[in-house]
């Protein structure tokens, strides 16, 4: 299948939203999440919202209900805790909650020196951004084959493009994710599931508090808002495309390293991060 293409199986060309759908979002409670939420939402589709925090998603879960008429149900669990990803899906199955949307968005950065962070709080990431978002991805993946219809979106990253100094951790995992949702693409798009990476520059989201890093100024001007993120990347799930970067800018950075060295891309994003 082509990049842009939809298998027929999925009964998706042309649609212009998910209306009737099941989708499970994860991170849910702030970020990302919430824009993809309301998204989804507006498009008349319901939702499983899972996060750590319950309360952000019971607010939230009561306002999609008032506002869109949607059914919303909430999952508080840590996502990073092992097994996690396994008792979610057992939880919905009890209820006979059938996922035909998963949007795996749940996951966080690291920024300093590699050998300066604990380890704990390293692996503690890769469980979060690769362990279970492999496990959800094949479980939820499954049933959606089983049924011959369904829609994945991995949200990746731009450092997923090149190695990130001060990032190497977190810039390995959305490589991961990258790969991953790209060859997921080919392998499932004969058994009617679409696969789709969005790749999200820096992104008003708190993600540098939550890595601990500072933007530099460039890389303030460089910064998108996320509902227009979000949008591109529901956008291209219902498009079938294999991967989407949002903004314009970020799809001229990763063309430009199609043309420089790697040692190039490594100093130039050293530069921009505030390494």
């Amino acid at each position: 299948m082509s990049k842009g293409s939809v298998s027929p199986a999925t009964g998706t060309p042309g649609a212009t939203s998910f209306a009737g759908k099941r989708a499970l979002i994860t991170g849910a409670s702030s970020g990302l999440g919430l824009d993809f939420a309301d998204l989804l939402a507006a498009q008349k589709a319901n939702l499983v919202l899972v996060a750590r925090r319950r309360e952000p998603m019971e607010k939230l879960a009561s306002d999609l209900r008032d506002k869109y008429g949607v059914d919303v149900l909430v999952e508080a669990m840590d996502l990073a805790s092992p097994g996690a990803a396994g008792r979610l899906k057992n939880s919905l199955d009890a209820r006979s909650v059938e996922i035909d949307i998963l949007l795996n968005n749940a996951g966080y950065g690291l920024h300093g020196d590699f050998l300066e962070t604990p380890i704990d709080r390293t692996t503690d990431m890769i469980q979060l951004n690769i362990t279970a978002l492999t496990e959800l991805t094949h479980l939820f993946g499954r049933d959606m084959a089983k049924r011959g219809t369904g829609h994945i979106l991995l949200v990746a990253s731009l450092l997923a493009f090149q190695a990130v100094p001060s990032y190497a951790a977190y810039a390995a995992t959305k490589a991961y994710v990258l790969a991953l949702g790209e060859a997921l693409h080919d392998e499932l798009s004969p058994r009617g599931v679409v696969v789709t990476s969005l790749c999200p520059g820096h992104t008003a989201t708190g993600f540098d508090a939550a890595a601990g890093a500072t933007a530099s100024p460039l890389l303030r001007l460089l910064t998108m808002e996320p509902r227009p993120v979000a949008a591109s990347g529901i956008r291209a799930l219902l498009q079938g495309k294999a991967t989407v970067i949002a903004g314009l800018s970020n799809q001229l950075a990763v063309f430009s390293n199609r043309l420089t060295p790697r040692s190039m891309q490594r100093a130039t994003m050293m530069r921009i991060m505030g390494s």
